[in-house]
């Protein structure tokens, strides 16, 4: 089954473009919320982290702050 993936970022942030671009390279489907143009995701973000700073994503509900790239694998299973 696939996992839902959301990944707050900005579209400025280095971190955030390059998780991304993990994402698609291991043909991961994801929803990006930038959070720079909307607000009540940005908070949602800060609930859920308990953090500012981007990315944050979000894989099933388990929380990466930062581009972790082998928490990110750990969490996709590849």
């Amino acid at each position: 089954m696939e996992k839902k993936i959301r990944v707050y970022s900005t579209p400025t942030c280095a971190y955030c473009i390059r998780a991304k671009q993990f994402l698609q390279e291991n043909n991961i489907n994801f929803e990006n919320v930038d959070v720079s143009s909307n607000q009540a995701q940005a908070e949602e973000m800060i609930q859920k982290s308990g953090q500012m700073g981007v990315p944050v994503i979000d894989i099933d509900g388990e929380i990466i702050v930062g581009f972790d790239k082998e928490r990110i694998k750990k969490a996709l299973g590849i």
